[in-house]
């Protein structure tokens, strides 16, 4: 799919923002798990969504799928009815459902598109016995292991792993986390998710957690809140084109991502708390530097705040960007340096200075990854002519409603299938 964006200005000024991706893995995962059935409110059935809707059918739970929300009969003990999970390119799919599996008693088969198994499991190797083949693995159970130690700085998405698989064990585990402690406000939601399903997680210190065993989750009904990383694409069209209502999210919301109001204060972003949501106002953005470490699903668009921003920004702790649905550092810069922006990187660093006015009339690439292209989508606004995106079917991943959201608000999109 290609679609051609043109420079346009905001006609209808506020959106409702899709429900968090993050939240909505966590609690399927938890539905299936747990006695009873779960009702689940406020779906968004992406392409990543339906990946772990898949794997817990396989689990052995019963998922009943409605417009905007599901009911889920879970499982009591991990007994799934089938040997081969399909992720399709869904990383927190793959990553949280490896340590429940691991529980089967018989091999597990997970399937997916190939850039999915080029993105790190070695944290997994000393605990489980994991098979690598091209383009699938298979899991076939726990090794022999006392506690569990793991280094913070790869992804926080093996320590939920753990948290939702640990808890079936006989005896309690400890989870130490090597500092620096990255992304910890995953680890976070993951918790506040599992104690909404009777869960007990707890610090032991800011870097330990015991996981007690013989625990059970229990059925309960929840509504997944709007997500702050898709909040930050139509932040940033009222912060560069004009002043936008974004509706949908929680002020006191658990998500990491959430990092991006701090970060656009910094650099002279103006908005105002409205109910149920923000009011993004046309601003003159000045450069700060920024720290990725937290946040790294921000990456994209804040390489398209930096762009636009007085002065130079520089972004740092980015390199886990490298492992991402593509290799987003590359990706963007690739990308921007088409339109001119004065863009640079090293391995884990960006470097941008701004400008005020680029041109556009480009042919740019999505990388097949989604947040690449919902990025130069937002940036495509702002330009003084247009520009065509090629592999824009990406955003079926997270946000597939992503370009009838734009088209709504009176951006001119001519879509090519």
């Amino acid at each position: 799919m290609k679609v051609k964006i043109y420079p346009d200005f905001i006609q209808h000024n506020e959106v409702t923002i899709p429900p968090s991706k993050s939240f909505a893995h966590r609690a399927i995962i938890c539905a299936s798990l747990s006695e009873g059935v779960s009702k689940l409110e406020h779906i968004d059935y992406s392409e990543d969504i339906l990946a772990t809707i898949n794997a817990v059918k396989v689990l052995g739970a019963k998922v009943e799928m409605y417009d905007t929300y599901l009911y889920i009969q879970g499982v009591t003990s991990i007994k799934p009815i089938g040997n081969t999970v399909e992720v399709n390119e869904s990383g927190s799919t793959l990553r949280f459902m490896i340590p429940i599996f691991a529980l089967a008693g018989f091999p597990i088969r997970f399937v997916g598109k190939p850039r999915l198994f080029q993105r790190p499991l070695y944290p997994y190797n000393p605990f489980i016995h994991i098979e690598y083949h091209e383009n699938e693995i298979v899991v076939c159970g726990y090794k022999s292991f006392n506690d569990i130690q793991l280094d913070g700085n790869v992804s926080s998405q093996f320590i939920s792993g753990f948290l939702f698989a640990l808890p079936f064990m006989n005896q309690d585990t400890f989870i130490e986390i090597n500092p620096p402690f990255e992304s910890k406000s995953y680890v976070a939601m993951t918790m506040d998710v599992l104690n909404r399903f009777q869960v007990e997680i707890q610090y032991v210190n800011e870097h330990c957690i015991l996981v007690k065993g013989n625990q059970r989750y229990r059925a309960t009904k929840m509504k997944i809140e709007g997500d702050y990383s898709q909040l930050a694409f139509f932040a940033t069209l009222g912060l560069l084109n004009d002043d936008m209502k974004v509706k949908g999210v929680s002020h006191t919301t658990l998500q990491g991502d959430r990092a991006f109001l701090d970060i656009i204060q910094r650099m002279n972003g103006q908005y105002q708390v409205i109910e149920d949501g923000y009011l993004f106002c046309k601003s003159h953005l000045k450069s700060c530097d920024i720290d990725l470490a937290n946040c790294p699903d921000l990456g994209p668009i804040l390489m398209v705040l930096a762009s636009k921003a007085e002065g130079a920004t520089t972004i740092y702790n980015a390199g886990r960007l490298r492992i991402k649905e593509s290799d987003r550092i590359f990706a963007m810069e690739e990308e921007l340096k088409k339109l001119y922006v004065d863009i640079e990187s090293d391995e884990s660093t960006i470097y941008i200075r701004g400008s005020f006015q680029y041109n556009g009339d480009c042919i740019l690439d999505s990388h097949n990854d989604h947040r690449v292209v919902m990025a130069l989508s937002i940036l495509a606004t702002t330009l003084n002519k247009p520009v065509m995106i090629e592999h824009a079917e990406a955003i079926k991943k997270s946000y597939p409603s992503f370009f009838d959201d734009l088209k709504a608000l009176g951006i001119s999109i001519e879509i090519y299938t």
